[in-house]
């Protein structure tokens, strides 16, 4: 079932499980962020890792740090066709029935930002490292501080046979951006 923000802030309140957790929607000069009726806008942190210029193949299977630079700005320009990793100011801590998915925002896909998170499973814990691609034809800014997504919630009436800290998930506790990793 769909969770309320009554459910979100009880368990943002009882459970931690988003930290620091903004109890009304935030708006004013700023894309949205805070606790929505049926979700959370999560913010941008202002780290942000892009590929170096003479990375011709991204492969999962051979990602290395030294392939991606780090930055730190308010503000970040990203050029046509290309992509950024950023991560979430919010932490969160995942209940063992619920399955958190993620949206991006509609300000952005109107500039042809499109947002890219995978599921957050149960009993996964951390900041989300977010793929945020332009797919417009135009430089286009993206700003820190300020909502980047939707998360929703979705509670299962069960728990699953094995969560993902069960299976020791490799992007479990992450704290900083994490570039994509084979176990």
């Amino acid at each position: 079932m769909l969770k309320s923000s009554t459910w979100i802030q009880e368990q943002a309140k009882t459970h931690d499980i988003i930290e620091p957790f903004v109890s009304q929607s935030v708006r004013d000069g700023v894309i949205s962020y805070g606790l929505g009726p049926y979700g959370y806008d999560i913010r941008l942190h202002d780290t942000f890792r892009r590929p170096v210029e003479s990375l011709n193949v991204i492969d999962p299977h051979n990602s290395r740090e030294e392939q991606f630079e780090t930055l730190q700005q308010d503000r970040i320009v990203i050029p046509p066709n290309a992509y950024i990793l950023g991560r979430s100011l919010e932490y969160f801590r995942m209940p063992s029935k619920v399955l958190g998915i993620v949206f991006g925002k509609s300000t952005y896909a109107r500039c042809g930002i499109l947002v890219n998170v995978t599921p957050l499973e149960p009993e996964w814990e951390g900041y989300l490292t977010i793929s945020i691609s332009n797919v417009s034809g135009r430089h286009t800014a993206v700003y820190a501080n300020e909502g980047i997504a939707q998360l929703i919630f979705l509670e299962s009436d069960g728990k699953p046979a094995f969560s993902y800290k069960d299976v020791k998930g490799k992007y479990d506790g992450q704290q900083d951006i994490t570039i994509s990793k084979i176990q």
